[in-house]
C-alpha cells in the first residue's frame, strides 16, 4: 500500500467563470487576501484566514459546480449570515442548529460554489 506524507498546506480549487471578479468577491466578502495570479495558467490564490489553506480559483469555460463545501468559523453564525445576506450573497436554506454543538449556514459564491459558516457552541 501506498502511503504520502502531506504537508500543513491544503488548496482548495474550484472553477470559476470569472476569477478575478471572484477573487475581489472573497476578499470583501470573507476577508481573504489574493496570495498570487498566473494569468497565462488562469489561476488565482487566495488565503484564507486560516494558516496553510488558500482557495484556487481557476477559469473554466464550463463550471463544475463543487461537491465539496469548505466550512469557516465564525464567532457568530447569525450576525454573519445577517452581514453577507445585506450584501446581497444568497444562502442555500435556513439556519441550522445542533444545541450545544454548532450552527451552520450554507451560502453561494458568485459561481454557486457551496460554502459554510458555522459557530461552535459547544463551549
Amino acid at each position: 500500500m501506498a502511503t504520502i506524507s502531506p504537508d500543513n498546506n491544503i488548496t482548495i480549487a474550484f472553477s470559476v467563470s470569472d476569477r478575478k471578479a471572484t477573487a475581489k468577491w472573497y476578499e470583501e466578502h470573507l476577508g481573504f487576501k489574493e496570495v498570487f495570479s498566473v494569468d497565462e495558467a488562469g489561476w488565482t490564490e487566495i488565503a484564507t484566514n486560516t494558516p496553510g489553506v488558500t482557495i484556487g480559483l481557476g477559469d473554466a469555460e464550463e463550471l463544475a459546480i463543487s461537491t465539496t463545501t469548505p466550512v469557516f468559523g465564525v464567532s457568530d453564525c447569525d450576525a454573519s449570515r445577517t452581514a453577507l445576506e445585506g450584501a446581497g450573497i444568497k444562502f442555500d436554506g435556513e439556519t441550522m442548529e445542533i444545541p450545544g454543538m454548532v450552527k451552520l449556514a450554507t451560502f453561494l459564491d458568485p459561481d454557486g460554489h457551496p460554502l459554510m459558516i458555522a459557530q461552535d457552541l459547544s463551549t
